[in-house]
């Protein structure tokens, strides 16, 4: 086993353009959905940014990529098919693993949550995964092994009506993690959970929120874990949650395509977390000027109270 192990995360790609988007496929989420890219978010993110950072994170030794859903805009058909082009660009899927997104899932008209089946390989559990966690009609929490790392990919994405991206996991995927994280435990493993949603209460506006985030953070309190990764608020964060054996990092990261920024949100980054015997590294990479270069925003270890060490 490698001394050290490095899992690169990004989130939110929000690919473009935007695809396939017929009659059939037309209801009011989508269409007011539809305006607000066309107006806005068509000028933010850019399919290259997300290339650019994907290929940087090889070049930073990344061993394994986590990729937090909102690949998509409208949850279009074509645009899941293109989602998984970009995903096969990213890595084969025993070096990336994905969950999906509100926008991934954004409504039931004429395609529902189409990406569990198409994304499925990139999207569920592994051969040792699927040994561990045992037969189970649910995709999710699937786990797969990455190194010395267990990664638990969890589904908090729902069709919404208009104006609502919140999310929910839903009581058997909640007691199924319980399960899976006091048995990895046992086996000394370094658990990270992906999830997409921000999961602890108030980190981010109800109508946004992962609406069982109380009953997750109960979960995380009782069988802990060792890193949580999310995206959705487009955002950098990390607030620590207590846990069975201490502290919990939760991380949220930026999205990983924004040419400009967009209101509080920045350019395209994405996190790098190097892991070894001494802790965890933690950097986050992405362009610090319009039409720049991928270049190290920040750099910490990840210990409650750490400061960056360059930023």
């Amino acid at each position: 086993m490698k001394k050290t192990f490095t899992l690169a995360h990004i989130s939110d790609v929000h690919l473009t353009p935007l695809l396939g988007f017929g009659p059939q496929h037309w209801n009011l989420k989508r269409s007011l959905g539809f305006v607000n890219w066309a107006r806005s978010r068509r000028l933010v993110h850019r399919r290259d940014v997300a290339d650019e950072l994907a290929a940087d994170m090889w070049r930073q030794d990344a061993d394994h990529v986590a990729v937090t859903g909102d690949i998509a805009n409208l949850g279009l058909p074509e645009e899941i098919g293109a989602a998984l082009g970009w995903l096969k660009t990213v890595g084969p899927p025993d070096k990336v693993t994905a969950i999906p997104g509100n926008h991934d899932i954004y409504t039931r008209r004429a395609s529902g949550p189409y990406c569990l089946d198409i994304w499925r390989d990139y999207i569920a559990a592994d051969a040792w995964g699927a040994e561990f966690a045992g037969a189970t009609r649910e995709l999710f929490p699937f786990v797969r092994r990455a190194g010395p790392l267990a990664i638990v990919g969890l589904n908090s994405a729902i069709p919404t009506r208009p104006f609502i991206a919140a999310g929910r996991l839903g009581r058997e995927q909640l007691a199924a993690l319980d399960d899976i994280l006091e048995r990895l435990g046992r086996e000394n493993l370094v658990r990270i959970v992906l999830i997409h949603h921000p999961p602890l209460p108030g980190q981010t506006a109800q109508r946004r929120a992962l609406l069982d985030a109380a009953d997750l953070a109960t979960v995380l309190s009782e069988r802990g874990a060792e890193l949580v990764l999310h995206g959705h608020n487009h955002r950098d964060s990390l607030v620590w949650h207590p846990g069975k054996e201490g502290l919990i990092p939760i991380v949220g990261v930026a999205s990983g395509s924004a040419t400009r920024t967009h209101g509080p949100e920045p350019l395209g980054r994405y996190n790098l977390f190097r892991f070894s015997d001494d802790g965890i590294e933690m950097r986050v990479r992405g362009l610090a000027a319009e039409g720049g270069g991928v270049v190290d925003i920040a750099r910490f270890e990840l210990q409650p109270g750490a400061q960056p060490l360059f930023v």
